[in-house]
């Protein structure tokens, strides 16, 4: 392997990890901050889905300031608004501020969501950004392996309020890894000509390309899926099947896995087969799985080992598609690599909180909603790449 193509992934996935770590920490303490907080679950999601619309919203802002910028500047600035979220989360005496602080964290977080990305384009392209881009999910994904286990065992020994204490810890580690071993990769000489003003026609004109709309849109469904997932699957496992923070966590875990493992076959496969034809692949399968997940809950058959192993199996086939679809959206806008990345980290962050949002208003105790919206996301992601790639490839693999 590369050294110099591992060393920039684990950094960059260390940075991508952040948001994402700050959120899987936080899943098997939700039914317990309701109770600690005196809170509707309904009230304790919303600190969930306020922080996916800040990780979403304001990559709109990252993403051209890195471009005009530098990539290393908004990843400092966005890593003190995470702190000083964190500590406010710790230090919440009741859901509102919890919410206001989360949304805070949010707004730090997702700079690591948008400038690691386009770093990865202005250091590669094609099947080597294929390849950086799925080590990068390999470094980023052992957060949702570890981070709810962690979670978990932080609740028992010092209660939910250690949970942010350490991801603050994680964050000032992050910010001294990047000050030591993370070069820019945008030199000053690349920023000649790029301008704020210039902005809004760069957001345009990628609205305009329904090639790159339609990935993002492809890849924004598949993430949605997983946000439904993520965000009533606390609910689902603890209060209506009865696990134990620890086995849900064990529970989540391995669905992790899945998408790792399913990742790092991304590289071999788009060298065979291109980048199309695995964005396909990926799709098909997640949405069969949903849709059987989904028709096995309408005739009644909703048992805990049926809902896992097809969870396991749908939202693993994301691992072939999220990481593709992200290169492939990106591969002809290299110039606006930060404004490009932060208007698809915006556009999928934003459906996936919307998701979020309309399946936590149908909670009603059981795994129904949740079921109906991953398969909702998964029929979405069908019919967009159907219209976006069709049968044939449309663009070739780089090499």
């Amino acid at each position: 392997m590369n050294r110099s193509l591992f060393h920039h992934a684990l950094i960059l996935g260390l940075l991508s990890a952040i948001g994402p770590f700050a959120i899987d920490m936080y899943l098997p303490a939700l039914p317990e901050i309701g109770r600690a907080l005196q809170a509707e679950p309904h009230a304790v999601q919303n600190s969930l889905t306020v922080f996916f619309l800040a990780m979403g919203v304001c990559q709109l802002i990252y993403g051209p300031m890195s471009d005009r910028y530098g990539r290393k500047p908004p990843l400092y600035f966005g890593l003190a608004l995470f702190i000083i979220g964190s500590i406010g989360c710790a230090l919440a005496t009741d859901v509102q501020t919890l919410i206001a602080f989360r949304f805070l964290e949010g707004l730090g977080a997702c700079a690591g969501a948008v400038v690691p990305r386009a770093i990865v384009r202005d250091l590669h392209t094609g099947v080597e950004a294929t390849r950086l881009s799925s080590l990068l999910m390999l470094v980023f994904s052992v957060s949702p392996i570890l981070a709810p286990l962690a979670g978990s065992l932080t609740i028992a020994v010092v209660g939910w309020r250690g949970i942010f204490w350490i991801v603050t810890l994680f964050a000032l580690a992050a910010i001294v890894m990047m000050a030591m071993w993370l070069e820019e990769s945008r030199p000053p000489a690349a920023r000649v000509g790029t301008r704020l003003s210039g902005v809004l026609p760069a957001y345009l004109m990628l609205l305009r390309d329904r090639h790159f709309l339609g990935l993002t849109l492809i890849g924004a469904f598949g993430m949605s899926g997983f946000f439904a997932y993520l965000g009533s699957s606390p609910y689902v496992l603890i209060e209506h099947y009865g696990l134990s923070p620890t086995q849900y966590s064990f529970c989540f875990s391995i669905n992790a896995a899945a998408f790792i493992g399913l990742a790092q076959f991304n590289g071999r496969l788009v060298e065979r087969h291109g980048l199309p034809a695995v964005v396909r692949i990926g799709v098909i399968g997640y949405a069969s799985m949903a849709l059987l997940l989904w028709l096995s809950f309408a005739a009644g058959f909703g048992s805990l080992p049926l809902m896992l192993v097809l969870v396991f199996l749908s939202l693993g086939c994301l691992g072939l598609v999220v990481p593709t679809t992200a290169v492939l959206a990106l591969e002809d806008h290299g110039a606006v690599a930060g404004t490009a990345s932060a208007l698809q980290g915006t556009i999928q962050f934003v459906i996936g909180a919307a998701v979020m949002g309309a399946v936590s208003v149908f909670v009603d105790g059981t795994a129904w909603p949740m079921v109906c919206g991953i398969a909702g996301c998964a029929v979405m992601a069908a019919l967009l790449t159907w219209g976006t790639l069709g049968r044939r490839d449309t663009v070739p693999a780089t090499s």
